[in-house]
């Protein structure tokens, strides 16, 4: 062990600010500085001797034995460097996100060790938002969740992308929270909820006068969020003429309140998110791409529920508590009704598996919830499927056609009706669903008399 100590491994490691480790071929950890003993709780001479293992994972066999991409494993077997996204657990046991980098390090003689450095991503309960908790393990959520990290340290404007209900608000939330204007407010809107008649004043707000029926000034959500940080969800909805105005603001920081003529300036770091190809709306001229460069600073996708189906049982408890805190009786899933999930190909993602666990809570009795409880709303559990929104796929489900005393108009209303009472008139969930935005939605609902 005097060997494994020598001088210059020991000052190697102290001179490491994050935690830091020096591991042998056994799993052995030989030596280990200050930041790495009070991470884990641990006395220097209580870590010497322990497996990395044991100490950081809390478990009995090496990572890539449960399924991880082991560091150590790869750094012996290539020599080269290497760095992955593990979960280990605090000094207090609760698990915490960390990025690990691991170094091929040659001691005295014929000696090699691994050297680990261990940078924090996050403990669990900086996961926590208003409505959800972000909750994973699987190799797609960790890398997702680096990236946020990394994106919150920088001022950027961020543009997050992926599918309806993948979570992008609660991303946002969790930037805000690890950036330096955590202490300052976050607002959020949805661009598809506004009507474009009132964009301009819902985002810079208006002057006493400013328009018929206006009788006092209103501040807009560019100055409600001055030195905070601004989220614009389904910014592909943003009216054309909208775009120009937006754009000046984001490139100068002021902009004036709808009849004002003073020009008023905030400090805004804008997030957006979108589920629609922004670049190829601009090439239809659908959407400035100036503006598109300038919200997508950091773009980072969100991976679909089905890229990282491995979490969908943790997902699931955790929704389950939250739902029956709010009154319902405490529920558990049977291993035939997590089977049937796990299968699922999940077209609406985590959203779609709250609004799933929230029906099987309300049918099932005595805190059980079976597969026969779980409802997957019509979709199929392959990939690949067609949207179930598209007129073709509604007539050739009811064997109907244009030419057969129906026009499309009627079976659009039709099919919009039916979806409005299979999602218990959740608006968003039923535009999801047709794959057109909120403000489509809308507008058929006026048009077809359904709202």
């Amino acid at each position: 062990m005097d060997t494994l100590l020598a001088p210059e491994l020991q000052s190697l490691i102290d001179v490491q600010e994050n935690p830091f480790v020096l591991i042998d071929e056994n799993y052995r950890i030989v030596a280990a500085n200050r930041a790495y003993c009070v991470t884990y709780a641990m006395d220097k001479n209580e870590v010497v001797g322990k497996t990395c293992h044991e100490v950081s994972h809390r478990s009995p066999v090496p990572c890539h034995q449960n399924g991880e991409d082991c560091p150590h494993q790869e750094v012996f077997r290539s020599g080269q460097t290497h760095e992955v996204i593990h979960t280990h657990f605090d000094r207090h046991n609760r698990p915490e996100y960390a990025r690990i980098k691991g170094h091929p390090i040659q001691g005295p003689g014929q000696y090699r060790y691994l050297g680990e450095a261990i940078f924090h991503i996050a403990n669990s309960d900086e996961l926590d938002c208003e409505d959800l908790r972000m909750i994973g393990n699987s190799p797609a959520f960790l890398a997702c969740l680096d990236q946020l990290t990394r994106a919150a340290e920088s001022e950027a404007a961020i543009l997050l992308l992926g599918e309806s209900g993948v979570g992008k608000e609660l991303a946002a939330q969790y930037i805000h929270r690890r950036s330096t204007r955590r202490n300052k407010p976050f607002i959020a809107v949805n661009c598809a909820s506004i009507a474009e008649s009132m964009f301009e004043d819902e985002l810079f707000g208006h002057e006493r006068g400013a328009f018929t029926g206006c009788i006092g000034r209103r501040q807009g959500l560019f100055e409600l969020a001055d030195g905070g940080t601004l989220f614009l969800d389904e910014a592909g909805e943003i009216p054309s003429n909208m775009q120009a105005k937006l754009l000046r603001v984001l490139e100068t920081g002021e902009f004036r309140r709808l009849g004002g003529t003073d020009t008023l300036r905030a400090d805004v770091r804008l997030i957006s998110a979108t589920n629609r190809d922004l670049l190829e709306m601009a090439e239809a001229k659908l959407f400035r791409l100036d503006l598109y460069y300038r919200i997508a600073g950091i773009d980072l996708v969100l991976p679909s529920l089905r890229e990282r189906s491995g979490d969908i049982p943790a997902l699931a408890e955790a929704m389950l508590k939250r739902i029956t805190q709010a009154g319902a009786p405490r529920c558990k899933l049977t291993d035939d009704a997590l089977e049937k999930l796990m299968r699922y190909n999940f077209p609406g993602n985590v959203r779609e598996l709250r609004n799933i666990l929230l029906k099987a809570v309300a049918m099932s009795s005595h805190g059980i919830i079976s597969a026969a409880h779980i409802q997957l709303g019509g979709h199929s559990s392959t990939h690949n499927h067609a949207p179930s929104g598209t007129l073709t796929s509604v007539m050739s489900k009811t064997g109907m056609d244009s030419s057969h005393g129906s026009s499309i108009a009627e079976l659009e209303a039709h099919h919009i009706a039916e979806l409005l009472i299979s999602h218990n008139g959740h608006r968003r969930n039923v535009a999801d669903v047709l794959g057109i935005s909120e403000r489509t939605l809308y507008r058929k609902l006026k048009h077809y008399k359904l709202a």
